[in-house]
């Protein structure tokens, strides 16, 4: 007897999403760039109301340590860091308040330390190799990016010789499409631009992420 695909045991492991619980709930990431965040924790919290409780921020952003511990105060969020490349970045962003952490792509180096510190790691894929490699690696979940590519029916594809694989897409998804990337079979789908856009977020607009970021959501469950 041949042993279960790893991509099927990560997705029947129990309480393997540790602190991504949430995901199975809500369904979606926020994802924050842009070239300052005027107040972490008034949008992680902005975003957590609307629905979106699993708020990433990228190390694009000058000075996200400081951005990622202010806004792992917000009760009921809960926040990472996204653009993870080396295993110091993975490091200070867990040291600064970071309960999971995001890479672009195949990153050994944070995977290893991902798993030293005990915090779950999604890792960005695109191509079948790299996301069989990303489960080999630890990965609880694969960020599907550039989700545009191929869209929903790539996802599908994908599902095929990874029977109940965490497939997160990301790049690409909005309003109008992220429900169909959810029939596809992805746990859940990466919020960017159309909801956090960077002019909002560097003027502190709260109120107008929280519109976007609710009628995100509410696509999600139509």
């Amino acid at each position: 007897m041949t042993d279960a695909p790893y991509a099927t045991q990560v997705i029947n492991a129990p309480g393997a999403l540790g602190s991504l619980e949430p995901l199975a709930q809500d369904r979606v990431l926020c994802i924050v760039r842009a070239n300052q965040v005027a107040d972490p924790a008034g949008l992680t919290r902005a975003l957590a109301g609307a629905g979106i409780r699993l708020v990433e921020f990228t190390f694009t952003i000058p000075g996200v340590l400081d951005v990622i511990e202010a806004a792992a105060e917000v009760p009921g969020a809960t926040v990472g860091a996204g653009t993870v490349l080396t295993a110091s970045h993975a490091r200070d962003a867990v040291a600064a308040g970071a309960r999971f952490l995001l890479t672009p792509d195949i990153r050994p180096e944070v995977a290893a330390t991902a798993q030293a510190l005990g915090v779950p790691l999604v890792m960005g894929a695109l191509t079948p190799t790299e996301v069989s490699r990303a489960f080999d690696l630890g990965a609880v979940a694969v960020k599907v990016f550039p989700a545009r590519v191929g869209g929903p029916g790539y996802l599908r594809d994908l599902l095929g010789p990874f029977p109940g694989a965490r497939l997160i897409p990301t790049g690409g998804v909005n309003v109008a499409n992220a429900r169909s990337f959810l029939e596809a079979g992805a746990l859940a789908v990466g919020a960017g631009t159309d909801v956090v856009r960077p002019d909002l977020v560097e003027k502190g607009q709260h109120a107008a992420i929280a519109e976007r970021a609710a009628a995100f959501v509410s696509a999600l469950r139509e």
